[in-house]
């Protein structure tokens, strides 16, 4: 379910036409809907509703700081895995007792933030950062809560890149490991080894891996409990899939259908880490054509957005639907690759990065473009601008949230003077350093001196 739809041949957000958009603000430009949002978080809240989860958005699916402040004010809780995250989940008013700080590679200085915030829980993902950890919380008065991240081995269909569940992957520990970390770990300073958490990957569309990875955590729960272990808390992690295309993807409801009747009575308090569900199709990228041109029998449709504004075509091989904003008659019917229309281009659009894999599609049948035209591509709600990059110096994009028949610009277009800012460092701030040279320099290597002195 998502509130882009077309209006007489025209789309809109809501109930603002996308050209509208287009004309005020630019493009490229990303475009949100408050309402898909709303009601795809209130779809995992009535699903979920038995267990009472945390629902906590993955922050790095949609980073935006007035998007995260609305989805708070929804009662989401928040999923960080950095220290950026974090500040932008703090700086969106969320209360820190909503938010898991998980990552695989957190910092001392991000260990330390986690815990000056007073986070609800430290997801660690291996022995060394449980170790660390305690080193860091030795002398707070009040306890610090964490748990243990594992990984299930279970295979789940996605791409290599997104599938974190597997034992080979970077993430967590091997979930037969796990006891051995609790047991040596167990009373070392003020941290409670208190939950288990889990992520399979991304997109999972998969509900039976969700079933039998979370049979194997529940093993585990028990099996420590036996031990004199507390544990309260599971994280089953995200991962749900969110439709791309025409093909049916598991709604809340079949998730839960699957996980519900496995935790309901177990005692623990449960937390879910939705992002790319809640967002995907609560976004879209606009972009507008520059050039078309033919080459070697191949037609390329050049627009203003690219691998900068929206990476997954690129890196994963990402499918996303294209059209035009204004379609007029030609009304995409589902948003599948196969549109039932005569006439139809077969053309790749492209982007102006100075790359061969900067395309947004591929071989894709659309409707004949000029010079000028809109296009809308869909899904671009998550992992668009928060994977978004300044390559060849092209600043980012602009983004706007739409609202009814409102719209407010929620993050400006950058300028190029925002590309070099960072870069205008003070004399003090740039100091130089000298080093020391101690074994001579290598032979045949001038030491800038004139002869004879």
């Amino acid at each position: 379910m998502d509130y882009f739809r077309y209006v007489r041949g025209e789309l809109c957000c809501e109930q603002v036409p996308a050209r509208t958009l287009a004309e005020r603000f630019g493009t490229p430009l990303y475009v949100y809907s408050a309402r898909t949002l709303r009601e795809h978080v209130q779809g995992f809240r009535r699903a979920f509703a038995a267990l009472k989860p945390l629902i906590c958005f993955s922050v790095k699916a949609c980073q935006n700081v007035h998007i995260l402040r609305y989805l708070n004010e929804l009662g989401c809780g928040f999923d960080v895995v950095s220290g950026g995250e974090l500040y932008r989940a703090l700086e969106a008013g969320a209360d820190p007792a909503t938010i898991v700080f998980a990552g695989v590679g957190k910092s001392e200085q991000e260990l330390r933030e986690a815990l000056a915030a007073t986070v609800r829980l430290i997801n660690v993902e291996s022995e060394h950062e449980l170790r660390q950890l305690c080193r860091l919380a030795s002398g707070r008065k009040t306890p610090v809560r964490a748990a243990l991240r594992i990984n299930p081995n279970v295979a789940v269909s996605t791409h290599a890149y997104t599938a974190t569940g597997m034992a080979r992957t970077k993430f967590g520990v091997d979930w037969k490991q796990a006891a051995g970390i609790f047991h040596r770990c167990r009373q070392v300073g003020q941290v409670v080894p208190c939950g288990i958490h889990l992520h399979l990957g991304s997109p999972v569309a998969n509900t039976r891996a969700y079933e039998q990875a979370i049979r194997r955590a529940l093993m585990l729960v028990q099996r420590l409990r036996r031990r004199g272990f507390e544990l309260d808390t599971l994280d089953i992690g995200g991962g749900y899939a969110a439709s791309y295309g025409d093909a049916p993807v598991p709604e809340p409801e079949d998730y839960a259908a699957r996980i519900v009747p496995l935790l309901a009575g177990r005692g623990l308090r449960i937390v879910l880490e939705p992002g790319r569900a809640i967002a995907a199709n609560a976004g879209i990228l606009l972009t507008r054509v520059l050039h078309v041109k033919e080459s070697a029998g191949r037609r390329f449709v050049v627009v203003d957005a690219s691998m900068n504004e929206l990476i997954r075509p690129a890196l994963y091989g990402a499918y996303h639907f294209i059209w035009p904003a204004r379609a007029g008659r030609q009304v995409p019917q589902g948003r599948g690759p196969k549109q039932p229309y005569n006439g139809l281009w077969c053309c790749d659009v492209v982007g102006p990065v100075c790359e061969s894999g900067d395309f947004l599609a591929q071989r894709r049948e659309l409707p004949p473009a000029a010079s000028g035209e809109l296009l809308a591509v869909f899904s671009a709600g998550a992992y668009a601008m928060s994977m978004a990059s300044q390559y060849n110096s092209r600043p980012r994009a602009a983004e706007v949230l739409v609202e009814g028949r409102m719209a407010r610009l929620i993050r400006r277009r950058e300028t190029y003077a925002d590309l070099v800012s960072p870069e205008r460092v003070r004399p003090r701030q740039s100091a130089t350093v000298r080093v020391r040279r101690r074994w001579g320099r290598p032979a045949g290597v001038p030491d800038g001196r004139a002869d004879g002195k």
